[in-house]
């Protein structure tokens, strides 16, 4: 099975979607820039687990793809703020919205698509019990959304983050929108709440997975894969799992929360959480919760789209970005 040309087919279904959802209209740069980010690239993971979830209970996924496309917009949303307020210049190795567009501009874009994904949410009159569901789900998610992004900003100011904390945070900020999605393609096509609860865990746990493993690459991928520097987060001084393992271990990384620093010394201080083992417990940390997402799947029939389902789930850490 080629895993990328099963993404990049479902993730084609979406971009149409999402074009004849959300056309452009005026202000013509509103729309333009709120749609930025799509033309960039991404492989709308969350959007094609919603719709390879459907598929393997036996829906028609063109049925559930104004659900799809929901969640997508939901993530550009996201991402749009989270340029903002991580001063990051790039994204997808492209200018961020805000630096191409000016931060109030940003703003509205990333307003317009939060809007835009409940409206298409709300257009489904023929199921009102399990849009409502849908409804609920994705915007629990969004509040939790908020308070991890509001965590994640305040640890940096933080001495010490539990690992605990750190968990809880990313959660909140990254894995409930997979799990919301895995939901959302159950309910959408008609799954009992106990099928759709153990797939949202599943999209939960891929999403845990997922965030632990941007950690990891921000250290070991180079700079044109991940469309940013190598050790930004060391240089921000982000409580990632790989640095709250080595400082609880006394490590000294010399560059953290530094802002600038040489490639000399990144990479100085990436050698250092090799050695102490840090990263290599970011990676065991992040197979746990993968193998523990694959047996969710345990609730779904033997099919090709739960085959995808379990190779999603692994390609988390197959991935180089």
């Amino acid at each position: 099975m080629d895993l990328i040309n099963e993404i990049k087919k479902r993730a084609s279904l979406v971009d149409e979607n999402i074009d004849e959802n959300h056309p452009i209209l005026e202000p013509i740069e509103l729309y333009e820039s709120s749609k930025y980010l799509f033309k960039a690239g991404g492989k709308r993971l969350r959007a094609v687990m919603l719709l390879l979830v459907a598929e393997a209970i036996g829906k028609n996924q063109k049925e559930v793809l104004p659900l799809a496309s929901s969640v997508e917009l939901i993530h550009n949303f996201t991402l749009i703020h989270d340029d903002i307020m991580d001063n990051d210049d790039m994204r997808r190795g492209m200018p961020s919205v805000h630096i191409k567009w000016g931060i109030g501009k940003a703003i509205l874009s990333g307003d317009v698509l939060y809007s835009k994904a409940f409206e298409l949410l709300a257009y489904n009159k023929e199921k009102p019990l399990q849009m409502l569901k849908c409804i609920d789900v994705l915007s629990k998610a969004c509040v939790n959304i908020c308070e991890g992004q509001w965590m994640d900003v305040e640890f940096e100011d933080f001495e010490i983050v539990r690992e605990d904390e750190y968990l809880e945070m990313i959660e909140k900020k990254t894995a409930v929108l997979f799990g919301a999605a895995a939901y959302m393609g159950a309910i959408g096509s008609g799954a009992s709440d106990d099928v759709a609860d153990a797939l949202y865990e599943y999209g939960r746990l891929v999403g845990i997975s997922f965030q632990i493993w941007d950690d990891v690459l921000d250290l070991i991928k180079l700079d044109d894969k991940i469309g940013k520097p190598v050790g930004s987060d060391l240089l921000k001084g982000k409580k990632t799992i790989i640095a709250i393992h080595a400082l609880n271990k006394g490590v000294k990384i010399d560059i953290f929360g530094k802002g600038a620093a040489t490639k000399e010394e990144i990479y100085d201080a990436i050698k250092v959480l090799e050695d102490s083992g840090s990263i290599e417990y970011a990676k065991s940390f992040t197979m746990s919760y993968i193998n523990d997402a694959k047996a969710k799947l345990d609730v779904l029939e033997d099919s090709n789209a739960k085959n995808i389902l379990m190779s999603l789930a692994d390609y988390v850490i197959d991935r180089n970005y």
